[in-house]
């Protein structure tokens, strides 16, 4: 049985690629593959990492294929996120017993003794301390014993400055700008994860935001643990005053918020939405309940009615905005009637899509312990209730804006071409700015640039259409 040691060392001996990467001339170099699970938070973080990988000389690898150093960035909001991970890890394990399998983020952070106690984990690191990875990877690999670099995340009060200025296979570019969590939901883990809110300079921002313009990405998307809290814990910088200098930024087309409550949305920062022509009209504002009494138990710091007040005033501005939402169902002490009665609200809304979730247990949690749990079965039925709804919101959305010309930012050739499209003719898949997924006939040279496309049948949850015209130049041209 393999030891909880690492022998990368001897298989690189074994085929002349020991010592550092980038020693050894013209020999090949270590190989590592990562596995994303979660948010995206966790896929730029995976990104983050990937960078110091590489600029170790080493070469990165399909997940599938046999690697040297697996990475598995894992999640831990649901206990389908621990699940998923731990069956991610165990498969990395089985696909080349012989690698290094690194676990970090989030379910490593909160349970590094369940991770650690999967055969053929080496190393565990939570949510900081990445930048020394490959530390603890050599640190393993000459001690042949697993190692626990997880810290106390409550501790730690400074943000960790990972930076990405290029993506794997993505035309857009996230931009992580803070960490953490203050609010305490009574249902949620990630504080205990995530730690406290912590915002990252906004000098390193600015500069990162710059350096993705530089390399040609025309989209960026501002994400975080709490990303509407970006600039309380700094002194006279706010989440309006980065968006104000974020517009100013040439090259930088689009600007889309990944998520942002509906109490961080104050007077100030709808003054800078309105003033920045490059913000997405799509905001992604988490309600998680209808219904005021089951707010107050999730201990969330809005109201039904303050929420749709605000909601109002995002709509003054922007219109024709997707807004979307998350929503639980099932959350102790909810009732049939406080079911009903979110359902009407989230109709009233009128959102434009719907996550839905059933509550999910979280061990350590205030709503653990609370009474009145709703059975898994009565769960599963209000979650059906509301994806029946969301599918209705979702056509309805995406009916209005038929016929009309959109600006659509091609991510990657269409997978699934319509069935009546020309033989040997392709087709490109991207985003509105209000979130909607389009696909059109194009060459491959459009990706990544603005395409004018008038929008001519809905095909599912995807729009087809008819390209107009170019509004990005398109690089080397």
């Amino acid at each position: 049985m393999r030891p909880m040691g690492v022998v990368l060392h001897e298989r690189l001996l074994s085929r002349g690629r020991a010592g550092p990467p980038g020693r050894n001339g013209g020999l090949a170099m270590p190989t590592v593959a990562f596995y994303t699970l979660g948010c995206k938070v966790n896929a730029y973080e995976t990104e983050a990492i990937w960078r110091l990988f590489e600029q170790r000389g080493y070469t990165r690898v399909d997940f599938e294929d046999e690697a040297d150093v697996y990475v598995i960035n894992t999640c831990t909001v649901t206990n389908t996120g621990d699940q998923k991970s731990r069956k991610i890890i165990r498969r990395a394990v089985r696909k080349n017993p012989d690698a290094v399998v690194a676990v970090t983020g989030c379910y490593a952070q909160t349970s590094p003794a369940e991770v650690l106690a999967i055969p053929g984990v080496d190393v565990v690191i939570g949510t900081t301390g990445r930048n020394r990875l490959l530390e603890y990877i050599e640190e393993a690999r000459r001690t042949r014993r697993p190692v626990n670099a997880v810290t106390n995340i409550m501790k730690v009060r400074e943000y960790e400055n990972l930076t990405v200025t290029k993506f794997a296979e993505r035309t857009r570019a996230f931009l992580k700008i803070q960490e953490g969590c203050n609010n305490f939901c009574t249902f949620c883990i990630i504080p205990w994860a995530k730690g406290l809110a912590r915002s990252r300079r906004p000098e390193d921002v600015l500069a990162e935001a710059r350096a993705l313009a530089e390399a040609g990405y025309r989209e960026i998307v501002l994400t975080g643990t709490h990303t509407g809290g970006y600039g309380e814990d700094l002194d006279g910088y706010r989440l309006s005053d980065l968006l104000r200098d974020l517009s100013r930024i040439d090259g930088i087309e689009r600007i889309r918020i990944s998520s942002i409550e509906a109490s961080q949305l104050t007077d100030d920062v709808f003054e800078a939405m309105a003033a920045s022509e490059k913000l997405c009209r799509h905001f992604h504002v988490p309600l998680q309940a209808g219904d005021d009494a089951v707010l107050r138990r999730m201990r969330r710091k809005y109201t039904t009615g303050e929420y749709a007040a605000r909601i109002e005033r995002l709509r003054e501005i922007f219109p024709e905005a997707a807004i979307t939402t998350d929503v639980i169902v099932g959350f102790p002490g909810e009732t049939e009637a406080m079911f009903e009665a979110g359902v009407r609200f989230v109709e009233q809304i009128g959102f434009s899509e719907l996550h839905v979730f059933p509550y999910s247990k979280r061990s350590g949690t205030p709503a653990a312990r609370m009474p009145d749990q709703v059975p898994e079965p009565e769960k599963k039925r209000r979650v059906q209730t509301m994806l029946a709804l969301n599918e209705r919101l979702k056509a309805a959305y995406r009916r209005k804006f038929l016929g009309r010309v959109l600006s659509v930012l091609p991510e990657a050739r269409e997978a699934k071409p319509p069935a009546d499209a020309d033989a040997g003719e392709v087709w490109l898949a991207g985003l509105t700015d209000n979130y909607l997924r389009v696909s059109f006939p194009g060459d491959p040279s459009l990706i990544g640039e603005l395409v004018r496309v008038r929008l001519d049948a809905l095909d599912g949850e995807v729009l087809r259409g008819t390209p107009v015209r170019l509004l990005s130049p398109v690089a080397g041209a």
